[in-house]
Parts: C-alpha cells; sequence; structure tokens
C-alpha cells in the first residue's frame, strides 16, 4: 500500500481527494500549507504528493525545490487551469504531471494507476545507456553518433513527465520511434500506444476516426464508434502529419489538449480523456504556420517540447550499425542471415540518402533478395547521388514551369502572383519528373509522406 499527501488548502477539496486516494487502496494524509507539508513529509515519507499551486504561505513550487524533502515521492500538480506554462513548469521542476482542478475520480485514477518512483525511471534510463554503450541502441532507435546522443537526452529527460512532445525532421528519419521510445520510457506503458498519420486519413473520416461517432451521426454510421482519444485512455497518443490535419480539426484537438474533454461526432456529452499526446511533422514548423497548414495557437500547444531528429546524411558514422541491425532483422525474417561487404558499406556511405533510415532499409531489403550468398556486394546499391529540385521562385512568366516538355532542369521558374495550389502542384509534379516517377524519392526530397504525396496525385488525375 502507497502513502499519498495532500497539500491543498480548501478543506472540502482536500478530504474528497483523500477519500477517492483512500478507495484506491492508499493511505492518506492532507496539509493546508507547506509548514504542515514539510512536517508531514519529514514524519512520512509520500510516496505521491498532490501539490497545489497556491497555498497560504507562499507557492507549492517553493517545496519541489526541497530536494532532500521530496526524495524519492512522485509529484503532481495541482491547478485550476491547464495552459501551457503549466506544462513547462511541471516539466522544470521535475513534476510527474499536473491535474486540473476541480479534480475528478477519473483523473485521480489515471494518475494512482501509473504512480512510479523518480528511481526506478532513473534506473530504466541507465539500463538504456548500458545497452547503447553495448549494442549501440536506445529504446527503439539505433546509432551512437553526437546528433542522435543528444536526442537520447532529450528523450530521457521529457519521458518520465506528461509533457506533449512535438518531434521534427526528415521524412523517414524515425519520429515514430522517438515516440514509442518515450512511451516505453514513461508511466504511461503499461496503456495503450496508437499512432495516427493525418496524411493517411480521409479529410471525411478524420474526425469520426479521431474522437469517434454516435450510432446513426451520418451516412453509414452503423454503430458507435470508440475514436483513437478513447482507445489510447491512460497511454499515449501519436499523431504524426499534425500539418495534414484540417485546420477545423485541428480547433477541436487545441480544445481536447487544454480541457482533457472531447465530445464524439453527433453527441452532445463531453467525454474525459486521459491521454499523453505526441505529435510530429516532417515540415518547418514556423512555415507550416505561416503557409496556413498548422494553427498557431495549435503550434504552441503541441511544441512544449520539441525534439528534432537528424537526418541521415548528417549521420553517417551510424551506417554500419544501421545496416548490421537491418540485415539481421531480415535475416531473421526470412531465416538466412546476410552481412555487407566493405564495398557495400563504402557504396552506401558515399549515397546522399534523401530518404533516409527509411530509404536505406528499403534499399537493403532490395539488396538482400537479390544477393544468392551470405554477403552483400555493391552490385545492386545505389549508385547516383541525388538532389532535390529546388523551386525558385522569380518574376517571370509561368510557361517556363514543369510539364512544358522534356526532364526539368532542376530550376522551376514561377510567376509572381501565382496561386499557392498552383505553385504547389507545379513543384511536385516537376519533382517527380526529375526522379524519373520514383515516389519515394520524390516525397523524401518534398518533404512529405508518401502517403499523402499519393493523395496529391490522385487529386492531380495522376
Amino acid at each position: 500500500m502507497g502513502h499519498a499527501l495532500i497539500v491543498e488548502d480548501d478543506a472540502d477539496s482536500a478530504r474528497m481527494m483523500a477519500a477517492l486516494v483512500a478507495s484506491e487502496g492508499y493511505s492518506a494524509a492532507t496539509a493546508p500549507s507547506l509548514r504542515d507539508a514539510r512536517r508531514q513529509m519529514a514524519m512520512q515519507p509520500p510516496d505521491l504528493v498532490l501539490l497545489d499551486l497556491q497555498l497560504p504561505d507562499g507557492n507549492g513550487m517553493a517545496l519541489l525545490d526541497e530536494q532532500e524533502l521530496i526524495g524519492n515521492s512522485e509529484v503532481v500538480l495541482m491547478t485550476g487551469h491547464a495552459s501551457l506554462e503549466t506544462s513547462i513548469q511541471a516539466l522544470r521542476y521535475g513534476a510527474a504531471d499536473y491535474l486540473v482542478k476541480p479534480v475528478s475520480a477519473r483523473q485521480l485514477q489515471g494518475i494512482l494507476s501509473r504512480v512510479m518512483k523518480p528511481s526506478v525511471l532513473q534506473a530504466e534510463v541507465r539500463t538504456l545507456n548500458d545497452d547503447l554503450q553495448r549494442t549501440g541502441r536506445f529504446g527503439h532507435l539505433v546509432g551512437t553518433s553526437a546528433p542522435m546522443r543528444l536526442v537520447y537526452e532529450q528523450i530521457a529527460r521529457v519521458a518520465g513527465t506528461s509533457v506533449t512532445v512535438f518531434v521534427t525532421g526528415e521524412s523517414g528519419t524515425g519520429k515514430e520511434l522517438v515516440a514509442r521510445t518515450v512511451h516505453d520510457l514513461s508511466r504511461r506503458r503499461a496503456r495503450p500506444f496508437l499512432a495516427v498519420n493525418c496524411g493517411a486519413i480521409s479529410p471525411h473520416l478524420i474526425e469520426s476516426e479521431i474522437f469517434g461517432h454516435e450510432k446513426g451521426s451520418f451516412t453509414g454510421a452503423e454503430r458507435q464508434h470508440q475514436g483513437f482519444f478513447e482507445r489510447a485512455h491512460g497511454g499515449t497518443l501519436f499523431l504524426d502529419e499534425i500539418t495534414e490535419m484540417p485546420l477545423e480539426l485541428q480547433v477541436k484537438l487545441l480544445r481536447v489538449l487544454e480541457t482533457g474533454t472531447f465530445m464524439r461526432v453527433g453527441s452532445t456529452v463531453p467525454q474525459e480523456t486521459d491521454v499523453r499526446v505526441v505529435a510530429a511533422a516532417n515540415r518547418d514548423l514556423g512555415h507550416a504556420v505561416a503557409t496556413g497548414a498548422l494553427r498557431e495557437d495549435l503550434m504552441y500547444r503541441l511544441n512544449v517540447f520539441p525534439i528534432e531528429l537528424p537526418p541521415l546524411r548528417d549521420r553517417k558514422e551510424d551506417l554500419p550499425l544501421l545496416v548490421r541491425h537491418f540485415l539481421q532483422q531480415i535475416g531473421e525474417r526470412e531465416g538466412q542471415q546476410k552481412q555487407a561487404s566493405e564495398a557495400a558499406l563504402e557504396r552506401l556511405a558515399r549515397y546522399r540518402w534523401p530518404g533516409n533510415v527509411r530509404e536505406l532499409r528499403n534499399v537493403l531489403q532490395r539488396a538482400w533478395v537479390m544477393t544468392a550468398g551470405a554477403q552483400i556486394t555493391d552490385q545492386w546499391l545505389p549508385r547516383d547521388v541525388p538532389t532535390a529540385a529546388p523551386a525558385a521562385l522569380a518574376p517571370l512568366p509561368a510557361a517556363t514551369a514543369a510539364g512544358t516538355g522534356g526532364r526539368p532542369s532542376g530550376i522551376l521558374e514561377v510567376a509572381v502572383g501565382t496561386p499557392l495550389a498552383t505553385v504547389e502542384r507545379q513543384v511536385i509534379l516537376a519533382t517527380l519528373e526529375h526522379f524519373g516517377h520514383h515516389k519515394e524519392r520524390t516525397a523524401a526530397a518534398l518533404g512529405v509522406s508518401l502517403k499523402t504525396l499519393y493523395n496529391r496525385l490522385k487529386e492531380y488525375g495522376v
């Protein structure tokens, strides 16, 4: 049985929370001030501290500065409103989570279900760091280069908190693997991890998929459907390609993040959710806001703790490790192990990898299939060094844009005043032509997912 200390100056609220904590099998004590809290913690160190921010003798944050007193207790802040500032404060001061008052029974049950001493999380991070030294792996990620070690440091720092994480990086760099590693190191690991590619769901269905719908709410809704927020309750929801989410749905997502409630399509009854959101995008966030692909207020709410993944070309020293890792995976799946020759590794090191780690995995899969023996040579590996086709916006006639015949030279000229939708179409089609209609390279060069590229080409009738 664990012990909880409730630091709350409102006597009725303190009694209510103490009763809820006791109903979950914890012993509970209350303290109306910082002074009483210090006294009780000295007498009986608690496993969990529910700490109000506004107390008669000071701010609750002051207690978090007293590490000798806090010791190995898990601290959850209580606040009258959820805000970006609260999230940042919780991270900065080492709090594991925060609750919005008035605290509901479901919120508190969620917190109690994942109480874990900070020392346990710290021990797991040490184990992962030992694995990194021995195997070159950190959770689901592979690599020992300096850029990746920085990523691991950030994951280890943020995983044990409830703070929202925003992962950025080019397509194919492994953003979902970062999200999974964050989840596996968090207190939510026993609950679901769900990944949603916002660019892979039809704009007409995405609201229903994320928030669910009631029976009869629209044509074809033959039964009630639970959305991702309900199915991921207590766990982590990974929203990939967040800039592909329709703007009207971004408003509703912002409300869920702020209030912890949502409504199914066709319902007027709010549903509570306790989900940690990890978002990701493969384009610059400032550019996404400027072009209207991402609401500015949502960006600030999601981008509490940014993690940027390096492209593979900036971590070439990880190539041998990644090659060995992927070939081992393929060998275990196919029942035969193969290795890459020195010539193969040299060829791979010279390649620019526009599709990043995902492209490397696909290249090795093909080479494995095409190689009869146990050693993969450079015969079936990429030889050219692709370069993206930049779009040069210049006050010239639009007649020289892509599609005027022949293979583009790598320069696309667009007239001033050309609608953005037209520019996007011209850039996509010109880049596709430049890469010989190789869709994965085209998507990587444009910084979008393969699904997004297919959706655009479908719109263009290609």
